[in-house]
């Protein structure tokens, strides 16, 4: 039976993927995997709009690495950083900030509501950040946060934008000339293999992004070494690599809007059926086609729901918000509609 992941992250793979990390095995100093590395950092950004002479930073290591990594090189001594927080993914960016001794404030917004970006723009114009981070699509609840809208408030402030793109990119359209860093992973819309994360900016912005006390996460030295030498410094996940270009491949073979479309049906069945089975679903508003969070009645325990998803296939994820009782639905990866509907049927078929 196949398992039918519905969590966010990693998510389900073509069997393509899988069989890309069989090959034979190869130093990964040698020149021909260089080219591998070159093809997929070339392929990544080809998914980003706008920007000048933007380039791909790989990581081995999940979205996180890439994260700490971000903030704690773009982020110097003489800086300030405005974390917007709207979910567990941006009280993560404060753990981060608070470990590298970051000069940073925090606009804090409901986990479940959208932005109110009246209050961003007035919170942003009294703290006058260098930076501003925030999660594009929050995986905590599926909230989207409108980068277009942030970006207009960014400019007039003269700050640049962080965006961690994991739950968005591969799906939605991003754009540099609206954010100034795009940080995604392997594991989730591009329906690859987990292992790898990466940074995406224009190469200005990366040649200034130096500032990290990290050995390893420094995003500066990090290109730098592989503009030079086509390897990453230290030793990559060889095999995912290879799974990651053949992902490249079929993404470009689908298509980003007919991605985003596929997302889109299977989001929009799976939030009429949990409607349809007297599920109270999250957001309400400003919502993406990714995630769902769901509140469970008061007489449904979360494991034994889980059990009982996963004995029939599916995979289901734990809420994330202290204090409210939910569950997680994430509707990507290499899945269908029939997917969809095979997991409405099980939960309608879950005895209390």
């Amino acid at each position: 039976m196949t398992n039918v992941l519905l969590n966010p992250g990693p998510a389900n793979t073509t069997l393509n993927v899988k069989l890309a990390q069989v090959v034979e095995d190869i130093c990964p100093r040698e020149r021909e995997f260089g080219v591998t590395m070159e093809e997929v950092s070339n392929g990544l950004v080809e998914f980003v709009q706008g920007g000048v002479n933007k380039k791909a930073v790989l990581f081995g290591g999940s979205g996180t690495l890439a994260v700490e990594s971000a903030l704690s090189s773009i982020v110097g001594a003489n800086d300030k950083l405005a974390i917007i927080t709207n979910g567990a993914y941006g009280k993560r960016m404060e753990e981060i900030a608070k470990a590298h001794s970051l000069n940073f404030v925090v606009f804090q917004s409901s986990f479940l509501e959208p932005l109110d970006f009246d209050d961003v723009a007035d919170f942003l114009q009294k703290e006058q950040p260098n930076f501003i981070a925030i999660i594009h699509s929050e995986t905590t609840s599926g909230l989207l946060n409108d980068l277009h809208t942030l970006s207009k408030i960014a400019k007039n402030i003269d700050a640049k934008i962080i965006a961690d793109c994991m739950s968005s990119y591969a799906c939605y359209p991003l754009n540099l000339d609206e954010v100034d860093f795009i940080i995604a992973s392997s594991n989730k819309n591009i329906q690859a293999i987990a292992g790898v994360s990466f940074v995406i900016a224009n190469e200005d912005n990366i040649l200034k992004a130096s500032h990290s006390k990290s050995l390893y996460l420094n995003l500066k030295a990090q290109y730098e070494y592989f503009k030079a030498h086509f390897q990453m410094r230290f030793t990559p996940p060889v095999q995912t690599i290879y799974a990651l270009k053949t992902a490249i491949d079929e993404l470009r073979a689908e298509g980003l809007n007919m991605r985003f479309e596929r997302y889109k049906a299977n989001n929009t069945l799976l939030r009429e059926g949990l409607k349809s089975l007297g599920f109270e679903i999250f957001p309400k508003r400003s919502f993406g086609v990714i995630i769902t969070a769901i509140t469970l009645p008061n007489n449904m325990s979360f494991e034994s729901l889980h059990t009982h998803c996963k004995n029939h296939g599916y995979t289901i994820y734990p809420g994330k918000i202290d204090g409210l009782n939910m569950f997680r639905i994430a509707n990507i990866g290499a899945i269908t509609q029939n997917e969809i509907r095979g997991f409405l049927e099980v939960l309608r078929n879950f005895e209390k």
